[in-house]
């Protein structure tokens, strides 16, 4: 029984292809195809569009807000909220509870305590009758002035809360200070 190969003369002969498909150099540059498209006259010879004002604007992808809504609160600080923790460092802080009154002065930039008074100190809860009437607001300004100027601040800030009225005790013991110093 003869075997059955295939043979040379039946296989497909291969051509080598031809010169214009085959890169003139050995680069990787040279194995891309370039296909050479001619260009019509009207895309080559017409000039690039104007820019549209608004179109022109680069809005960046990482914007959390929309122009209208950054328009409206923009996050940059105003002047005066940036300056201000240095045009006006000491601040009076006034807590009223239901038994004592708190006062201190602190330095904004640093958060130090430059000077404390309250009615529940021990000497002051022997001598006052009362420790929370108007008599105790006065005590505390003069106290809170005192011990500001010992430690060479001549000059504080009160910031009222949203809806707070600067009278009664509070209108005391800030009037007390102005009167002190």
């Amino acid at each position: 029984m003869a075997a059955v190969y295939p043979t040379t003369a039946a296989l497909p002969t291969r051509h080598p292809p031809p010169s214009f498909l085959r890169p003139p150099s050995l680069s990787w540059s040279a194995s891309i195809t370039q296909h050479r498209i001619p260009l019509s006259p009207r895309l080559a010879l017409s000039p690039p569009p104007a820019p549209n004002r608004r179109s022109f604007v680069v809005r960046a992808a990482w914007t959390r807000r929309s122009r209208g809504e950054l328009d409206k609160s923009p996050n940059r600080k105003s002047w005066k909220q940036r300056t201000d923790m240095y045009m006006r460092p000491f601040l009076l802080n006034v807590f009223f509870s239901k038994r004592f009154v708190h006062a201190k002065v602190m330095h904004r930039g640093t958060s130090k305590v430059i000077a404390v008074a309250t009615t529940n100190a021990k000497d002051l809860r022997t001598t006052l009758p009362s420790l929370i009437d108007d008599n105790a607001c006065r005590t505390i300004g003069r106290l809170i002035a005192e011990r500001s100027m010992d430690a060479d601040v001549f000059a504080m800030a009160y910031e009222p809360k949203k809806n707070e009225r600067i009278e009664g005790k509070l209108g005391i013991v800030i009037d007390t200070i102005k009167d002190a110093q």
